[in-house]
């Protein structure tokens, strides 16, 4: 069992849901995502999607697209990305994907890419302009499903057939695009997000996590309850680019971290817990079991 599944595994018996977080590696500095990194890890994370920065992210909204900016201005590349998922690695046993597009992948070298991102420690790929119908090259130079699966995204206009045979494909977890447009935009319909999720579930009991355009702890909370994870990703880059600056960056995307992981937490007490335990841990030099 890999990372990801046992990580779902373990959820599903204490009765959560995951918490999956988005960052761009190297934003706003290399040494700066690094420390970022580690807070979110240790706030409770429970997957981190490492996102690799590209010069024309195309699916994604205006802060993400400055995120992938101030990264690659700071050298940031997907080697590099590599290097960061291996110090990570050293630290921590939270599940990690790789979140790129197929430019990089294919410019470093497809069979290279997998050797060396499951070297890294890298659980899991999630390349966000790559259909299935073009993605036989990366999925024969993976060493199998069960140790590097290749995250397939859902969206709101795929029709039943179409449906049916990414699922067929897919192994980690499904990502759930929310709604059209791109991340981090506006216009959120839970019960849209809500029956598409019961169209999937005739289909597959592969974990289903929803993403784009979640952009508050409320909004997370009101879609919990039907998915088996929540991806959060432009509200976490948006508070670092409103302290980038800041002397606690660090230590202020811990605090989304928490405050996103109790929202998603269906028991009150629990939540609570969550929070407090994650204050005593952060007089630690690392919790156990995160960075």
């Amino acid at each position: 069992m890999n990372r990801i599944d046992k990580r779902f595994a373990e959820l599903k018996q204490k009765g959560e849901k995951a918490l999956v977080g988005f960052v761009s590696a190297g934003d706003p500095t290399i040494s700066a995502s690094l420390e970022i990194l580690k807070a979110m890890c240790r706030a409770g994370l429970d997957i981190l999607e490492l996102g690799i920065p590209f010069s024309d992210p195309t699916a994604d909204g205006p802060v993400i697209q400055r995120a992938s900016a101030r990264a690659l201005s700071k050298g940031m590349n997907l080697r590099k990305g590599l290097e960061m998922t291996a110090e990570i690695r050293k630290k921590t046993d939270i599940p990690i994907v790789l979140f790129s597009y197929y430019n990089p992948i294919f410019a470093y070298g497809v069979a290279s890419f997998c050797r060396d991102a499951v070297a890294a420690g890298a659980d899991g790929l999630l390349v966000v302009d790559l259909p299935p119908e073009e993605s036989g090259e990366l999925t024969d130079c993976r060493s199998g499903d069960d140790m590097f699966p290749l995250i397939r995204l859902v969206a709101p206009t795929t029709d039943g057939d179409r449906m049916k045979k990414i699922i067929d494909q897919a192994s980690g977890f499904i990502y759930l695009v929310s709604k059209t447009g791109v991340t981090g935009s506006a216009g959120l319909d839970v019960n849209a997000v809500r029956d598409h999720v019961a169209r999937l579930r005739n289909h597959t009991d592969i974990p289903i996590c929803v993403g784009f355009g979640i952009s508050n702890p409320a909004e997370a909370r009101s879609l919990a309850p039907y998915v088996d994870g929540v991806v959060i990703g432009s509200a976490f880059e948006r508070a670092i680019e409103e302290n980038l600056n800041s002397p606690d960056l660090s230590e202020r995307l811990e605090e989304e971290v928490r405050k996103y992981k109790a929202a998603i937490c269906s028991d009150e007490k629990k939540a609570i817990n969550i929070i407090q335990m994650n204050e005593k841990e952060k007089n630690n030099d690392y919790g156990i079991g995160s960075i």
